[in-house]
């Protein structure tokens, strides 16, 4: 398992509207989605793969579904290097990239807090 000196976060919207929280643990990943985004029945799920619950989800490895959103090939060599972020550091790569205009709905943002 990973030692961490602090967890890092991405906020996770659909839109513009907060969708959920994404943190890095020691034994992987956690999604959570917000309460108030839970509440709201006209929300959508943010992938098929994460149905709306109140229980978060575990996994070792980062979410399929956010992989998915990062950038490939020389799009992936390119930012790592104008980045200087680790090529194998996906969840580095997420948090860096995928905060302002992204091709969908769905957006993460590095939390600070």
């Amino acid at each position: 398992m990973r030692k961490l000196a602090s967890p890092r976060r991405g906020r996770v919207y659909q839109g513009d509207v907060l969708a959920g929280l994404l943190v890095e643990t020691e034994k992987g990943f956690r999604f959570t989605y917000d309460p108030a985004y839970l509440a709201d029945a006209a929300a959508p799920a943010i992938s098929l793969t994460l149905p709306k619950r109140a229980e978060p989800f575990e996994s070792r490895h980062l979410f399929p579904f956010f992989f998915g959103l990062l950038a490939e090939g020389s799009m992936k060599d390119l930012q790592c290097r104008l980045l200087k972020i680790d090529e194998d550091d996906a969840f580095g790569r997420l948090l860096a990239t995928l905060k302002g205009d992204v091709i969908g709905s769905v957006s993460v943002a590095a939390d600070e807090s």
